[in-house]
């Protein structure tokens, strides 16, 4: 018997997409569209409704998952959020998710996925206003465009860019496909996340 991929049974044992690997997750190989269910002998059989906090755990669970994070971090990143009074909690906790480097790229289409943004962050491939950027938790701020190194441009997974970004929209980012570089241009206010952030603030906030 084949054993599917960590990464994999981790979201079926969270009954949820989040897009961990690059190309399987949106094929039918995907084990959550195969086997949509909790894994294990039992995993097949109904679960039952947990409580409260095991839900809020769940959900954090995710949360880490999703954006590749220790529990360290993302405990900072809320405690940072429940701190902040000059802006709304939701709003300070996705500033800080989504605009680390390795999720813009993500989400610019520079990358497949956040794990490979990760990846090809940490490697040099990608540059903030000129300058390359090595960080994946880099904090990227409006304004800041982010490119591709021009030495790096022809290496098979960037080569196709230009016709893949075609109409590619984010209402808080902008791509330009010609020169392959991405803007973003405010705050990451309308996201869509496969988790429920208000049940992880009250996770955090007890």
């Amino acid at each position: 018997m084949k054993l599917l991929p960590a990464k994999e049974k981790k979201e079926r044992a969270l009954g949820t997409k989040l897009g961990l690997k690059p190309y399987r997750s949106l094929s039918p190989k995907s084990a959550m569209t195969r086997r949509p269910y909790r894994p294990g002998v039992h995993g097949a059989k109904r679960m039952r409704a947990g409580s409260e906090f095991k839900t809020q755990l769940m959900e954090k669970q995710k949360v880490k998952l999703t954006y590749g994070l220790n529990e360290t971090q993302l405990k900072r990143v809320f405690k940072t959020a429940l701190a902040n009074k000059k802006e709304p909690i939701l709003q300070s906790i996705l500033n800080q998710l989504e605009l680390r480097l390795d999720n813009v790229v993500y989400r610019l289409g520079f990358a497949p996925s956040r794990i490979m943004g990760r990846q090809l962050v940490s490697h040099g491939h990608f540059t903030v206003n000129g300058r390359k950027v090595n960080i994946p938790s880099y904090h990227v701020h409006a304004g800041d465009i982010i490119g591709i190194r021009e030495a790096r441009k022809n290496m098979p997974l960037f080569k196709d860019l230009k016709n893949t970004l075609k109409g590619r929209k984010e209402s808080w980012m902008k791509v330009n496909e010609q020169d392959i570089t991405g803007t973003v241009t405010g705050s990451p206010e309308q996201v869509d996340l496969p988790f429920n952030l208000n049940l992880v603030i009250d996770y955090y906030a007890r």
